[in-house]
Formats: structure tokens, C-alpha cells, sequence
């Protein structure tokens, strides 16, 4: 399969989750659509890494597996407490929190 095709897959998945950012309200979609540019970008190194025979880009995809499953656990633990206290996840609501 050529590259071009993990390109363009790595590209689309990062603009999907950039658009779920910017127009999503609910917090735990935008935590789902930064995992997916996560996982853009360790496609994206991957691909380049397989391309130019170098392993060692794979190394840094584990970093941000890594990086992405402790971000999951702290942004869903504070989601968690916010719904809580709000008993919303809509962000226009707990931006109120910050008074």
C-alpha cells in the first residue's frame, strides 16, 4: 500500500478531531477528539518511520500512547468531579467553574 494513503488517513483523522474540538460543547467528545489527533500524529510517525527504515520514531509513539493514557485518566477523573458539582458536561456550563 503506498504512503500517500497513510498520509492523506493521517490527515483526515487530525481534522476530524480538530474540527470535534472547535465545535463540540460536551467535554468528553473533545477528550475523544484529541485522542484521535493523537492517534494521527503516531500514524503520521509510524508511516515516515517505516518509510525512511528507521525505528526509532516508533519509540516516540510509545511515549504518546503513553502521554494520551494519562491524559484520558486525568481529563475523565476531573470530567468526573465537574459533573459532580454541575451535573453537566457542557463546557459553557463549567466555564462558570473558574469564579
Amino acid at each position: 500500500m503506498p504512503t500517500q494513503y497513510y498520509l492523506f488517513l493521517s490527515l483526515a483523522l487530525f481534522c476530524i478531531g480538530v474540527m470535534g474540538v472547535l465545535m463540540r460543547r460536551n467535554a468528553i467528545i473533545i477528550l475523544m477528539c484529541i485522542e484521535l489527533m493523537l492517534n494521527a500524529v503516531n500514524l503520521l510517525l509510524v508511516t515516515f518511520s517505516k518509510m525512511h527504515n528507521d525505528a526509532s520514531a516508533q519509540l516516540f509513539v510509545f511515549f504518546i500512547m503513553v502521554v494520551a493514557a494519562a491524559e484520558v485518566s486525568v481529563g475523565l477523573s476531573i470530567v468526573v468531579l465537574a459533573y459532580r458539582k454541575v451535573r453537566s458536561v457542557d463546557i459553557n456550563i463549567l466555564n462558570r467553574l473558574k469564579n
